[in-house]
């Protein structure tokens, strides 16, 4: 049976290792070991009651149709729970757990369950489809509470509060959120739904991946029943729909969607897009569509700045019931700065080696599990290498960014540095302003506020700031 019990696990390895990022796979899937198989229901160890808890939290659905494939529709999961791990005296102190999530699944529902309670295979060719039968797809730990508010991302959050309060009764029609990976747009599209079904609970939501619209598509193009899925699109209030560049080589998807989106946009319904970068910067997708998407508000996210990253750490523990030292939660900030999700999986995974090896969280540890997230080239960014890189970029010599002048490039230069400074160095506005020929911090603080201003009223200034930003993390690399 082990050996039966092995092969079954490295089959569905094999899967996972291909669905996971290979940090969280190496986290969360290698101290796992197969035990045994009983009437279809592979037992595996985990280290501990916290590996248990999390695996059951963000991974059963992938273990469940994982196992499924390898032992069928009644495959079960059980875990043995390491409570002790022993000594030269004792065995290691374990107790064996029943997966909860597992739940019976036909084909179809593995693959897109979008109406509930309901036996036919095919969700949208269903006649006389209540509405209310539709799943929204939702996860319900995305909400605007959990969604920490920043000047990286203040504009697309309070328009997705608009949206949410009143959807399809706004000019944010359609909203589209977009930004690099991992800064939260999945997040807040998702919030606005669950806003929405909480406090509009007649309203039909869904959100649903592009690649899941056009892989839907061409199965119904297949079956003949194109029509049959635009009526089921029809039929929604607030259509969220994530990745919208992947649209680009998907000609026919493209048509669908245009018709969906005339329907729904002309009937009041609400539209939320999300996509990796602003409509006008979307290649292959019709030009038709893109003016479409223009209709309403393009709202960007950023990589959020250190004191947010501080706020979103902060919150992550406080939601999760966890207490760090907080040189470890600056030390993390600091060191991750590229996106959410890479912050997100620093502190987990840190948390996990803490459980594994029975440890204090201290500042050791995290330097140790770090080096798994940040290039070991990395370097520390200087005051003085900002102020050298925003000179190079506006033509501008240094002395003049230290002199006090009122020539409105000089100006702006030397208040774009000091806002760069604050943003990539661990200096404090006092030591900023002294090395812009002694200025105090309440100068700093003005020109922080001065740039961030200016990057909400001028397009010029802020692609400019934008582009100065990239080329400081880049340096730092």
């Amino acid at each position: 049976m082990e050996k039966n019990a092995e092969k079954v696990w490295s089959n569905c390895l094999k899967i996972i290792k291909d669905i996971v990022e290979w940090q969280h796979y190496k986290t969360w899937f290698e101290p796992i070991k197969p035990v045994s198989i009983k009437n279809s229901t592979l037992v595996i160890q985990v280290p501990s009651q916290f590996f248990f808890e999390y695996l059951e939290e963000h991974y059963v659905n992938l273990l469940a149709k994982t196992l499924k494939r390898e032992l069928g529709k009644d495959a079960a999961l059980e875990y043995r729970v390491m409570v002790d791990s022993g000594n030269n005296n004792n065995k290691p102190m374990t107790m064996d757990i029943p997966g909860q999530g597992f739940r019976t699944y036909s084909n179809n529902e593995m693959d897109f369950p979008l109406v509930i309670n309901n036996p036919v295979k095919n969700p949208f060719v269903i006649p006389g489809l209540k509405k209310m039968q539709i799943d929204p797809q939702l996860n319900h730990i995305y909400t605007f509470d959990a969604f920490i508010e920043g000047d990286c991302n203040r504009v697309a959050r309070r328009a997705g509060k608009t949206v949410a309060e009143k959807p399809g009764a706004n000019s944010f029609n359609p909203l589209v959120l977009y930004g690099g990976v991992g800064l939260g747009k999945t997040h807040l599209a998702q919030s606005i739904g669950n806003e929405v079904k909480r406090a509009h609970p007649n309203k039909v939501v869904l959100y649903v991946s592009s690649e899941k619209f056009i892989n839907q598509f061409m199965d119904h193009s297949r079956n003949n029943a194109i029509n049959d899925f635009i009526h089921f699109y029809q039929l929604i209030d607030v259509l969220i729909i994530d990745d919208v560049q992947f649209f680009a080589k998907a000609e026919k998807s493209q048509d669908a969607l245009f018709a969906i989106f005339n329907h729904l946009h002309q009937s009041g319904k609400q539209l939320v897009l999300t996509s990796d970068k602003p409509p006008k910067d979307l290649e292959g997708v019709q030009e038709r569509l893109l003016s479409r998407f223009r209709w309403g508000l393009s709202a960007d996210l950023q990589i959020p700045d250190y004191e947010t990253r501080i706020e979103i750490l902060e919150r992550k523990m406080k939601v999760d019931g966890l207490e760090m030292p907080k040189e470890v939660v600056k030390y993390i900030a600091y060191n991750i700065n590229s996106n959410v999700r890479e912050l997100e999986g620093a502190l987990i995974s840190l948390l996990a080696q803490s459980s594994l090896n029975r440890r204090e969280i201290d500042l050791d540890l995290a330097k140790k599990v770090l080096r798994n997230f940040v290039k070991s080239s990395s370097k520390e960014i200087t005051i003085e290498t900002i102020q050298r890189m925003v000179c190079d970029y506006f033509d501008v010599s240094y002395d003049k960014l230290l002199q006090k002048t009122r020539k409105r490039e000089i100006v702006q230069a030397r208040q774009i540095t000091m806002f760069l400074a604050k943003a990539f160095t661990k200096n404090s506005l006092k030591t900023i302003g002294e090395h812009f020929g002694g200025r105090d911090h309440t100068t700093v603080i003005h020109s922080c506020q001065t740039v961030k201003d200016l990057m909400d009223t001028d397009s010029v200034f802020r692609e400019n700031v934008l582009e100065l930003q990239q080329k400081v993390q880049l340096a730092a690399m």
